[in-house]
């Protein structure tokens, strides 16, 4: 059960990523029911300003002693990825006593580092994947998910993630009635849906050749129609095959990959800017009926289009 909570902040710290931390566990709540926790605010030395990316200094009251027997240790977004020695053993310290880490955004470089995520399986923002994976070959990255529950370790995506990690873990380990009031208490959905993948912009892939281009534009402003591979090469006056070849040179992906991702972002800025339903939407991008729209939305951008709708639907819908 969880009583105890470490919080490690380091220089250069995030001051939302830390935030977060300190709403969930360190709040006194008890007049709601939930249960008060041991919360500490540790860093290399107790009384030694940290630095923080927001201008402001935190003045954590432990120093790395606080770390020891908590039964979760929390390591917020830094923007460093060399750490002091001692650090890094504490962390390892805690965690062979059995404490379960969690991290925050780039804290999972923290993690990192002391050599904790080796075989495990993580996540991070999706504009820090590439570079945890580079530093830390070992561990098995999901770059798509808003966090990875792996046990003893939690890690999270992008800054708001954070909150959806903290309440899990609250949800795991005092239950569903206490992250509710919690949630409630922050005005935030005790669990959001789907991962980071509807977070990422999608690029339109460019045309590295003048070739195919004529093609491919006239194909973005008539997607609604039914493309095939020979219909797109008489259109370009080359055999199906050389249309083939040319296509993945020129784009890197194939006709129909690409053509089904032309038809998702058009279906995301319909979903975002105007009150269409479902039907008439797949019908505009083409894909005719709604559950193919809702497959190739899910595959592509990893949450149901109604879901994605909720979440980033702007203030002012037109018809379309």
């Amino acid at each position: 059960m969880l009583r105890s909570v470490a919080v490690l902040v380091l220089d250069e710290l995030a001051v939302f990523e830390f935030g977060v931390l300190c709403e969930v566990f360190g709040m006194d709540r008890t007049d709601d029911g939930v249960p008060l926790l041991d919360f500490r605010v540790c860093g290399v030395e107790a009384g030694r300003p940290v630095s923080t990316t927001g201008g402001v200094q935190v003045v954590p009251e432990h120093g790395l002693d606080g770390l020891r027997g908590a039964d979760l240790v929390a390591v917020p977004a830094t923007s460093l990825r060399e750490f002091p020695p001692t650090v890094l053993q504490a962390l390892r310290d805690t965690a062979a006593a059995g404490a379960t880490l969690l991290t925050v955004c780039s804290g999972v470089f923290v993690l990192g580092a002391a050599g904790l995520l080796d075989g495990r399986r993580c996540t991070a923002h999706w504009r820090s994947v590439d570079e945890l994976r580079a530093r830390h070959p070992a561990a098995i990255v999901d770059p798509d998910v808003l966090f990875v529950d792996d046990g003893n370790l939690v890690t999270s995506a992008g800054t708001a993630a954070g909150i959806d990690a903290a309440l899990h873990l609250v949800r795991r380990e005092l239950g569903s009635a206490v992250v509710n009031i919690i949630a409630r208490r922050m005005v935030v959905p005790p669990q959001r849906d789907g991962g980071q993948r509807q977070y990422i912009e999608q690029p339109v892939p460019q045309c590295s050749a003048d070739s195919l281009a004529p093609t491919l534009d006239w194909v973005l402003e008539n997607l609604q129609v039914d493309h095939s591979v020979a219909d797109l090469a008489r259109r370009a006056s080359m055999s199906e095959r050389s249309f083939a070849r040319h296509f993945v040179a020129e784009t890197g992906t194939t006709p129909h990959r690409w053509l089904t991702l032309q038809r998702v972002l058009h279906a995301q800025r319909l979903l975002e800017d105007t009150d269409l339903g479902i039907d008439d939407i797949a019908e505009r991008c083409g894909f005719g009926a709604a559950a193919l729209l809702r497959h190739h939305f899910r595959n592509v951008v990893g949450v149901a289009p109604a879901d994605y709708r909720r979440t980033f639907r702007t203030g002012v819908a037109r018809a379309g």
